[in-house]
């Protein structure tokens, strides 16, 4: 799958302006990941992202504009979602996403 330029350019810009200058790009789950400690943090896939965030938070985020549970092969991925392209249209709604997903990057396990 390809994925959205535009979107890759305005997370990086994100990342860059909110100091995670140490970032890892990595075609990863069909779209472009964006490591941080070596640990998934937040994807584009599609015209979408792809947030990896703390699952004690589904119950919160599950509520919001454009969220859509991670299903992999019929499972259900805890502190994994889809967020469609059009809760993601503005800098404000973007940067809730990305947040989300660098307060949860240091807890973090890495894969292996």
């Amino acid at each position: 799958m390809a994925y959205d330029e535009k979107l890759a350019d305005r997370v990086r810009e994100y990342l860059y302006e909110v100091g995670q200058t140490k970032v890892e790009e990595k075609r990863m789950f069909g779209g472009l990941a964006f490591l941080i400690n070596e640990k998934m943090c937040v994807n584009v896939s599609g015209s979408r992202l792809m947030c990896r965030f703390d699952p004690e938070k589904l119950e919160e985020v599950a509520e919001l504009n454009g969220f859509q549970s991670m299903v992999m092969k019929g499972r259900v991925y805890k502190g994994y979602c889809y967020v469609g392209a059009e809760a993601i249209q503005t800098r404000r709604d973007l940067a809730y996403w990305i947040d989300l997903c660098l307060d949860f990057n240091d807890k973090a396990k890495s894969s292996k």
